[in-house]
């Protein structure tokens, strides 16, 4: 099973993109949680065209991606899992909640350190929030998110099958989580105990500093619930929050694909970085 997996990895993984694309596109026309401001194709053509670009660095700079890397340290018995000697079910289930926690800890740290917030801020900067938002990360970030995905594997030992489950659970949850559908109210409580739902991460896209720098999970919500970054509501409900950051409100600058690129390279790091919080928490 998991040589058939491996054998057909990149058919796997883009099958998944594609269905859950067009399923949580088709639920955003049918059911939409909030009105959006930005024409879809306009937002669109950007934010799909960021997709394709960072899939061809990627496969450029690290052929073998995170894959290759869980392959090369089984073959060397490299990792904690294969020190200790885990059952494989076992090492496969820890690798991928380990794995969701450095994510965690992660987008953390890309809100924390100034330079990284730098990088991070053209995914906040798109001025609505839909399932290909969820997709809009910038190639450096996208770079550096992969060499830490490489050391975790590493330390790790995680198993190859892991790892893929983990990297299409990944795509699966940050689409869906950064969707624009309604999900009814009573739902929503009970699955956010579970992963994070499109109004918890909502949260997180919001212009108020404070909000934005909570509910950092991208699949389980346990992390924000456990280490206290989690936030129930945004102050102004769904329908009134205004999405982005107040420094890029051009759609030009904020939604084409050349001004997105530019977002890290201008301007100054304010205080959405964690560490630089002004005095007044709504800002």
């Amino acid at each position: 099973m998991t040589e058939f997996i491996l054998g057909h990895q990149l058919i796997i993984r883009l099958s998944f993109f594609v269905a859950i694309l067009v399923l949580m596109a088709t639920w955003e026309i049918l059911k939409p949680r909030r009105v959006l401001n930005i024409s879809k194709p306009y937002r669109w053509t950007s934010n799909l065209g960021i997709v394709f670009l960072n899939s061809f660095i990627l496969r450029v700079i690290f052929p073998a991606g995170a894959v290759g890397v869980a392959l090369f340290a089984t073959d060397q018995a490299w990792g904690l899992f294969h020190y200790f000697k885990t059952p494989y079910g076992l090492a496969l289930v820890l690798s991928i909640v380990a794995l969701d926690f450095v994510i965690y800890l992660q987008h953390v740290m890309f809100h924390a350190v100034p330079i990284f917030w730098r990088l991070h801020r053209m995914h906040h900067a798109d001025l609505d929030f839909d399932v290909t938002t969820g997709a809009r990360f910038h190639p450096v970030e996208i770079i550096l998110s992969m060499l830490i995905k490489f050391c975790v594997i590493v330390v790790l030992g995680a198993p190859v099958l892991a790892v893929i489950i983990f990297e299409v659970l990944l795509n699966m949850t940050s689409m869906f989580n950064h969707s624009n559908a309604f999900i009814p109210l009573a739902w929503d409580r009970f699955i956010r105990y579970i992963v994070v739902t499109p109004d918890m991460h909502r949260v997180h896209h919001s212009i108020l500093a404070h909000e934005t720098n909570s509910n950092f999970g991208f699949n389980l919500s346990l992390w924000d619930r456990l280490f206290g970054t989690y936030k129930n509501q945004p102050d102004e409900g769904h329908e009134r929050m205004t999405i982005g950051i107040r420094d890029f409100r051009d759609p030009k600058q904020a939604s084409r694909l050349d001004g997105m690129l530019m977002i890290p390279f201008v301007g100054k790091v304010t205080h959405y970085a964690i560490n630089r919080r002004s005095e007044n928490p709504r800002a």
